[in-house]
């Protein structure tokens, strides 16, 4: 969803960047194709700390670089702020957007990049698939009690709108009855952290904020019955009152109930009953 005057802009193309001396990441920048409708808005906009981590509160809070964004839906996540510190800026616009990347850790790819739009004191790289920008990131130069070239804000789009030669590794991607992937804000699961010792369990989540439920794959009980609200059930006959929501990830099919009390889960091998938690289960 493109945000700000649409315009004709030269793009400075610029050549595969290896690991060099500094250590600017492989192919992080790299020539590209410009876009149909390149951002045309400005780079300097101003931007606020988010408060609750909403798609309107991540997008105030990313500046120009959630402005760039071409989300099939609402922005998934984006912010600026802090800076860089006096060691960590670049002399070259490329060593500071490869300052994101050390600085942060997102999860997001990190080679791939092209100009989009290059100023003075600013240059905005994009990440694009199929020609829509996916990840903005606005690196700027010479900031007060920041010298060189550093990450100014940053944005993204939700990870399902990434490639699954990227995602595949790194998140669950659900699809829809017609095999589209679907928006981890509507569906997404994952394997429990191993620091808690909850490998062995499996989170599924259906939407997001105040209404999110959480439903958990607990088959050795390592969440404790005080954070279920039933017990997991490996094999169990499908209620008739559920019905298939077509969402699917690999050989797993979500059915619900109208009252959502209970996920029923259907592989090759059967039916299971995940339970959902009495409270958010987040390890600490």
């Amino acid at each position: 969803m493109r945000r700000g005057i649409v315009a004709a802009v030269a793009l400075v193309g610029l050549v595969a960047v290896g690991c060099d001396d500094e250590g600017v990441r492989e192919d992080l920048v790299v020539t590209g194709t410009p876009p149909a409708t390149p951002y045309a808005g400005r780079l300097d906009l101003p931007f606020e700390e988010s408060a609750d981590g909403s798609a309107h509160e991540a997008e105030e809070s990313s500046g120009a670089a959630g402005r760039a964004l071409e989300c099939d839906g609402e922005i998934y996540s984006g912010g600026g702020g802090d800076g860089w510190a006096e060691s960590d800026g670049g002399s070259t616009p490329e060593e500071g957007l490869n300052a994101y990347f050390d600085m942060d850790l997102p999860e997001l790819p990190d080679h791939g990049y092209r100009v989009e739009r290059r100023e003075k004191d600013r240059v905005l790289f994009s990440y694009d698939v199929d020609g829509r920008t996916k990840v903005a990131v606005v690196v700027a130069k010479d900031q007060p009690h920041r010298p060189g070239w550093g990450p100014e804000t940053n944005a993204s789009c939700d990870p399902a709108e990434l490639p699954a030669s990227f995602t595949d590794t790194r998140f669950e991607i659900w699809t829809d009855r017609d095999g589209r992937r679907v928006p981890t804000t509507t569906v997404s699961s994952s394997t429990g952290p191993e620091h808690c010792d909850w490998e062995s369990v499996h989170f599924l989540t259906l939407g997001e904020g105040e209404d999110a439920r959480q439903y958990a794959r607990d088959p050795r009980g390592a969440l404790g019955s005080h954070l279920l609200t039933a017990a997991y059930k490996a094999d169990v006959g499908m209620p008739a009152a559920a019905h298939d929501t077509g969402y699917r990830f690999r050989d797993w099919a979500l059915w619900l109930t109208d009252d959502k009390a209970m996920a029923y889960v259907r592989t090759h091998h059967g039916v299971e009953a995940w339970p959902a938690t009495k409270e958010w289960a987040a390890c600490k």
